[in-house]
């Protein structure tokens, strides 16, 4: 099972709260908190693609840097993306 959503060197990680019956998740490996839901897949995806690129906008307006942390193939730890 695939929990997780890439787009753009991001890593959105996807969970489902049956409760309220939706798709929620957040981008992972940066030192922000960015959230995203939505209640189908497709929706979830377009959340998720927007608020990647919402980050990235708001990054390059505030001159933030964008440090991506992902995990190296065949590798257990993390590398650290400058973008």
């Amino acid at each position: 099972m695939k929990d997780v959503l890439t787009y753009k060197a991001f890593v959105g990680s996807v969970h489902f709260n049956a409760e309220d019956s939706v798709f929620y998740g957040k981008i992972e490996g940066i030192d922000d908190l960015v959230t995203f839901e939505g209640k189908t897949v497709d929706e979830i995806v377009e959340a998720f693609h927007e608020a990647v690129e919402d980050y990235i906008t708001l990054c390059k307006e505030t001159g933030k840097r964008l440090f991506i942390q992902q995990q190296a193939p065949g590798l257990a730890g993390l590398i650290r993306v400058t973008v």
